[in-house]
């Protein structure tokens, strides 16, 4: 399936060049849209795989854009800026932007920017997605304690003990261990 991309470029002459150099190196399907305006409306109706934008300088608001929507649907942002800015580089990092290049787009430079930025992009992702499975488990293990701890008071049971009665109801009911563990700790919170 071709990636979907969405040029955001006030210059239209160039916007419409760097389309026909992605078209023709083929696996792209391109949109151009004249300029940001409302960046974040134009992002939920195009619904692109990859953004590319072309700014003279960013601005507050359009980073605030990117931020937004990268909560809502991370994906892969090139940027290319005709004068640096710091502060703003910063910014757009930090809003989900992938890559952030200085001097402008042009033709020859998109391919190979965009390239590293998609894979820069699912490197970062997979560091995301390993870093959000962690926490999970780790909430987990720590709910599965605190049911073990509460078990463990109310029958007058040893850790393994309440761990296996755990275990057990768990398999019975066909339900996660940390399902089983947040009931308990709900009816004991309930029961205080």
């Amino acid at each position: 399936m071709a990636l979907r991309i969405l040029v955001v470029d006030h210059n239209s002459e160039r916007a419409s060049v760097v389309r026909q150099a992605l078209v023709d190196v083929g696996g792209y399907m391109v949109e151009v849209a004249p300029r940001a305006g409302d960046l974040l409306a134009l992002l939920r109706t195009a619904q692109p795989d990859v953004l590319i934008v072309d700014l003279d300088l960013p601005d507050r608001d359009t980073i605030e854009q990117l931020r937004v929507a990268t909560r809502e649907r991370p994906r892969p942002i090139v940027m290319f800026v005709d004068q640096s800015d710091n502060s703003m580089m910063h910014a757009a990092i930090e809003a989900g932007v992938s890559a952030y290049v200085v001097d402008g787009l042009s033709v020859n430079r998109v391919r190979p920017v965009l390239d590293v930025a998609i894979a820069r992009f699912k490197a970062f992702d997979a560091l995301r997605r390993e870093r959000d499975a962690a926490r999970s488990q780790l909430a987990e293990r720590k709910i599965v304690d605190r049911a073990k701890g509460i078990l463990m008071r109310a029958k007058g049971i040893t850790e393994e003990e309440a761990y296996d009665r755990m275990r057990r109801t768990a398999m019975n009911e066909q339900r996660k261990m940390s399902e089983i563990a947040q009931s308990i700790v709900t009816a004991a919170e309930m029961l205080k």
